[in-house]
């Protein structure tokens, strides 16, 4: 079971590992133009590549919330509230995560690729391929699998069918039965 002491302890961890990735962060930000940054963040909006990672904390906010009214059955209205007052409180650290992909993209493309990135993708064409994208990665891939199969098929058979033209070349002819 859990104690609220223990994640006391758990919260105070992760408030100092956070202060110290901040950290780091931000001295790694401080290598990348203030310029370059902001092109990285145009793109990562266009590309919407953190946008999966908004259920996150709400996921964290249920499972705690489960895992605790689970031990303290008889404090299920105010683990609920605590703990959805705390999430709020949390939910302005999604832009550290913004930050820190912004840096990523910063640190893998220059100014300008990313803003052909985000060029691209603003576009219509951009965007339809974001939509439509995964399912037509989808859609050639059982094209490759069936494609696959076909390939392999025929191989074994035509390497069997050469074989057996081998194989029937070096053996001597049966002699014909004498009469």
């Amino acid at each position: 079971m859990i104690s609220i002491s223990g994640m006391g302890r758990f919260a105070s961890i992760a408030i100092v590992a956070g202060s110290v990735m901040l950290g780091a962060m931000s001295a790694k930000a401080q290598d990348v133009a203030p310029e370059h940054l902001q092109a990285a963040r145009a793109a990562i909006d266009a590309l919407g590549v953190t946008d999966r990672f908004d259920a996150i904390l709400p996921n964290i906010m249920d499972r705690l919330t489960v895992q605790l009214i689970q031990a303290y059955p008889n404090l299920q209205d105010q683990i609920s509230s605590t703990v959805e007052a705390e999430a709020l409180k949390l939910a302005t650290r999604r832009a550290d995560l913004e930050r820190e992909a912004a840096l990523v993209y910063a640190k893998a493309f220059t100014p300008e690729e990313l803003q052909a990135i985000t060029t691209f993708y603003s576009s219509e064409a951009g965007k339809k391929l974001l939509k439509d994208g995964p399912i037509a990665t989808r859609e050639l891939l059982k094209a490759a699998d069936i494609w696959t199969s076909g390939i392999a098929r025929d191989l074994e058979k035509q390497s069997n069918d050469a074989l057996l033209k081998e194989v029937q070349a070096t053996q001597p002819a049966a002699e014909a039965p004498k009469p």
